[in-house]
């Protein structure tokens, strides 16, 4: 019996590490077929994921017909867009465009455009860039799609952005102003008074300009715009801070306007620097020197004509006579 044993062990320890070879290749084989059948599940999910729902084939591939497919095209700007990806969504709307100009999603397409460029703005005190080219897009939508179902949404769109620059030339005008930079100042003041007046911030424009010409010693001029502050723009709170500067500047015309009125009847020595302001409350006309020629020193005043013993010289405000 026990030569039967000892004869069969030899054989059994032999074949054991064949044995355990096979269980390992079969282990190996399991493992690696779990992992590869779990692969395309775990990259659809991060697909469907990263896409926030929308189908995720219109990203995967290179095909021909993937990019002519006007179906496909404009999935992929939704998507971006979806994303806040606005840079590539404005590819994709560009290229639907470029295939298929005279399809029915044509002007949805365009549209799409300026309302991405509109998002790429964030905050007033940043580059207008992105609001003045959504203008561009949002106009040529217009032009090019006349009459179409996204004409009168593209209109509040221009409006919007036209808001946003008034708003914009008003920060940087008050921040010129608080630096003493007054003739910089003065210059988007006037520019939000000329083309934008009836916008939101035209009071405030006006009041500042107001402050602005005051600093500069021309008070004649910052109590003709707060004024017309008063007039046209009565329930603003712009107007309510004007009457107390005005109160303090003493409603009183300055030397400027007190020589002119002493002036010969027919002379036009000054007839070039009277600060009438239009009663539409844009910018005094082109035959008024805008703030932008006056020097950045301490503007001279001009002598009263009324002075006792004191010689009279017509000169031009801002000029060194």
């Amino acid at each position: 019996m026990e030569s039967r044993i000892s004869a069969k062990t030899p054989s059994a320890r032999a074949h054991r590490p064949a044995v355990l070879v096979l269980i390992g290749s079969l282990m190996l084989v399991q493992v690696l077929a779990g992992a590869c059948s779990s692969t395309p599940k775990d990259q659809s999910t991060a697909s469907k994921k990263n896409v926030g729902g929308i189908d995720e084939q219109i990203f995967m591939g290179d095909s021909i017909e993937k990019n002519y497919d006007p179906n496909v095209i404009m999935k992929r700007g939704e998507a971006f867009f979806e994303k806040e990806e606005y840079a590539e969504a404005i590819v994709e709307y560009t290229h639907f465009l470029d295939l298929h100009r005279i399809h029915t999603l044509a002007p949805y397409a365009a549209f799409r455009i300026g309302e991405s460029q509109m998002k790429m703005a964030k905050t007033i005190d940043r580059d207008p860039e992105p609001i003045l080219k959504a203008i561009t897009s949002f106009d040529r939508m217009r032009k090019d799609f006349p009459g179409s179902r996204y004409d009168s949404q593209a209109q509040q769109k221009v409006q919007e952005c036209h808001d946003w620059l008034a708003q914009t030339h008003l920060f940087v005008g008050q921040f010129y102003y608080r630096r003493g930079s007054y003739l910089a100042a003065a210059h988007r003041f006037e520019k939000i008074l000329k083309d934008y007046p009836d916008k939101p911030v035209a009071p405030d424009a006006l009041y500042f300009l107001a402050q602005t010409y005051h600093e500069l010693g021309a008070d004649d001029w910052a109590v003709e715009n707060l004024t017309l502050l008063a007039e046209k723009y009565p329930g603003s709170n712009a107007a309510s801070d004007g009457k107390s500067l005005l109160a303090k500047l003493g409603g009183s015309k300055s030397g400027t306007l007190l020589a002119r009125k002493s002036e010969p009847a027919g002379s036009s020595a000054f007839s070039d620097i009277t600060p009438t302001a239009p009663p539409t409350g844009e910018p005094r006309s082109s035959n008024v020197p805008s703030a932008s020629h006056l020097p950045q020193s301490t503007v001279p005043r001009t002598p009263a004509a009324n002075t006792p013993g004191q010689s009279f010289t017509a000169c031009r405000l801002g000029a060194w006579c």
